[in-house]
């Protein structure tokens, strides 16, 4: 009963209430739905995007900021990293079959005629060059670059290799020494040059020639090859001796035998490919990798050159006025301060990952070199700081680089910041064309028509 006369109080109070106007259903029926949204967790992000009947814009770009075209003093003056080291690693790999017998020491330098390793205790000396030992040098009248390393340096330790042909002269290349009979060895002989070579525009030379150029006996008859007794004679090959060239004479035979003789190597007068090492000079034995008893035919050893230069990855946008033969100071770990120059700029151009994200920055390996060796003297290797000299100017117009932008045509330019004066997106402004100067410590030297002191220009934040 108590609930009946509740309920008919209920009724009376509502048939007290105004009738509900359209437009209070509608409001109540759109706050029902909100309500029922947030309940389910969906609608709260459309309530926040639907706030204000507005749609912000989406995240994209860069954020730009308006900076304004300053005039400054610039100096060219840039600090950079790098590292300083020993200059052109190379890895010795052994060559042909053997058992390593012994090796250097970490640190030692080894120069022109000295050892490096030894296979079988038979040594495998350095001469200085840039054509390495390819082949077997066994027969007289051989003709290449190869054959000048080893004339020119077997001349350099002191020994006597006789007269050189020159560039232009015919010389006939004969049998491989080992190939010959006993009875060759005994027959007339002549020389690689004299008298089977013939100078360019001269006829056949005297035979007395052999006798005073040193070309002595042991080489075989002057008109052919025999490789064994009853054989039919092999002809000789003329080969044409080119600039740069070498010839292996009776003159430089002797002298390899010779040299032979004084590293404790069966004086043959055939030189192997393997007994040689050519390098461009000096070198340090940066790492030992082999053991004494391991293959000759692996790895044995990295060498480096003997001198020592700073290697400065450099990106591509910031080498700027940076030149070859350009005096820098580079700053040591001590604390101490040594001159040098930069020696090259390199032409590859490389992409360092950063991140593991695939981007990539493009850098360029700039070398420097140490004027006074002293100065590193010690150092194997150290972080340095490298500072590059360079010119000065005052009073320039210049933007930070981010307010460069590159014109498909070729060139730069800058946006003008027209009506903006908060940062985000750029406007659109219209593009003025600009000449670059110095780049210094993040701000690019600037000029062109209509760039004045103080005007707005939009750069990357």
């Amino acid at each position: 009963m108590a609930v009946q006369e509740g309920s008919e109080e209920v009724r009376n109070n509502e048939a007290d209430l105004p009738e509900p106007t359209a437009r209070g259903r509608k409001k109540a029926v759109v706050l029902g739905i909100v309500a029922v949204l947030l309940a389910t967790g969906v609608g709260a992000g459309l309530l926040w995007a639907g706030g204000g009947g507005r749609t912000p814009e989406p995240e994209a770009g860069p954020k730009i900021r308006r900076v304004a075209v300053a005039k400054t003093d610039m100096s060219g003056v840039r600090e950079m990293e790098g590292t300083l080291g020993y200059d052109s690693v190379r890895t010795i790999q052994g060559a042909g079959e053997g058992v390593v017998t012994w090796l250097p020491k970490q640190g030692a330098t080894v120069t022109r005629g000295e050892q490096l390793y030894r296979v079988d205790e038979r040594p495998t000396v350095v001469f200085y060059g840039s054509t390495p030992m390819y082949r077997r040098l066994d027969t007289l009248g051989s003709v290449g670059r190869d054959i000048r390393v080893v004339a020119d340096n077997l001349k350099a330790v002191g020994y006597d290799i006789g007269r050189q042909p020159a560039a232009g002269t015919v010389v006939q290349q004969r049998t491989p020494v080992d190939r010959r009979t006993s009875a060759d060895a005994g027959s007339p002989t002549a020389t690689a040059t004299d008298p089977t070579a013939t100078e360019p525009g001269s006829g056949p030379p005297p035979s007395a020639q052999g006798d005073e150029a040193g070309q002595g006996a042991g080489a075989g008859n002057a008109a052919e090859d025999r490789t064994g007794e009853g054989q039919a004679p092999v002809p000789a090959r003329q080969v044409t001796v080119r600039e740069g060239d070498g010839v292996l004479t009776e003159g430089l035979m002797s002298a390899i035998k010779r040299w032979q003789k004084s590293v404790d190597v069966e004086p043959t007068g055939v030189l192997e490919s393997s007994d040689v090492v050519v390098t461009r000079g000096a070198v340090r034995v940066s790492e030992v990798s082999a053991q004494m008893g391991d293959a000759a035919a692996d790895e044995l050893l990295s060498v480096t050159a003997t001198t020592k230069s700073v290697h400065v990855p450099m990106e591509t946008l910031d080498l700027g006025t940076i030149k070859a033969g350009q005096k820098v100071t580079v700053a040591l770990p001590s604390g101490t301060e040594t001159a040098g120059e930069v020696a090259t700029i390199g032409t590859t151009i490389k992409a360092d990952q950063e991140g593991g994200s695939g981007a990539g920055v493009s850098k360029i390996n700039v070398t420097v070199s140490v004027d006074e060796a002293e100065a590193v003297k010690g150092i194997d290797a150290a972080p340095v700081q490298v500072r590059f000299e360079g010119e000065a100017k005052k009073g320039v117009l210049a933007v930070p680089v981010g307010a460069l932008l590159a014109l498909r045509e070729g060139g730069y330019a800058v946006r003008l910041a027209e009506g903006r004066s908060d940062e985000g997106r750029s406007a659109g402004g219209r593009l003025v064309p600009v000449d670059t100067g110095m780049f210094a410590r993040g701000l690019v030297e600037i000029s062109g028509e209509g760039i004045a002191e103080g005007m707005k220009v939009e750069a990357t934040a």
